[in-house]
């Protein structure tokens, strides 16, 4: 899968995004290992502990599908800057493995990491 479909698809996600209370759009598309391309974007709240990221959705409307093992996600944000997931976001896409790719882009310029680089020392469960 070509790098520039996924942050295709993640610019088309965020369009989507309801962003009332910040303005700050996000959104991401998640290769699943099926191939299979799953996108999302942040929904906001009122409130704000309700709020849910993009990198979440995504991973939710794979997972609510039956996929469990994912290649990458690409991560787009409208401020004009690199966009990278939040704490909460690293710890949760954690679960599905440290060698997740991500892939962001900053209108110019294209950064690509593991999960493991951006979460080290990560928290595994039992």
């Amino acid at each position: 899968m070509d790098d520039e479909i996924l942050l295709a698809q993640a610019k088309e996600a965020m369009e989507k995004a309801y962003v009332k209370y910040s303005n700050f759009k996000v959104g991401a598309a998640l290769l699943a290992k099926s191939g299979k391309i799953y996108t999302g974007c942040n929904i906001e709240n009122a409130s704000y502990g309700a709020t849910i990221c993009a990198e979440r959705v995504a991973f939710a409307k794979a997972i609510s599908e039956g996929e469990k093992e994912f290649e990458a996600i690409a991560i787009v944000g409208s401020g004009g800057d690199f966009t990278y997931p939040c704490g909460i976001c690293r710890q949760f896409m954690s679960e599905f493995g440290l060698d997740l790719k991500l892939i962001f882009e900053d209108g110019e310029n294209i950064k690509m990491y593991t999960l493991s680089q951006l979460l080290p020392e990560a928290f595994i469960g039992f």
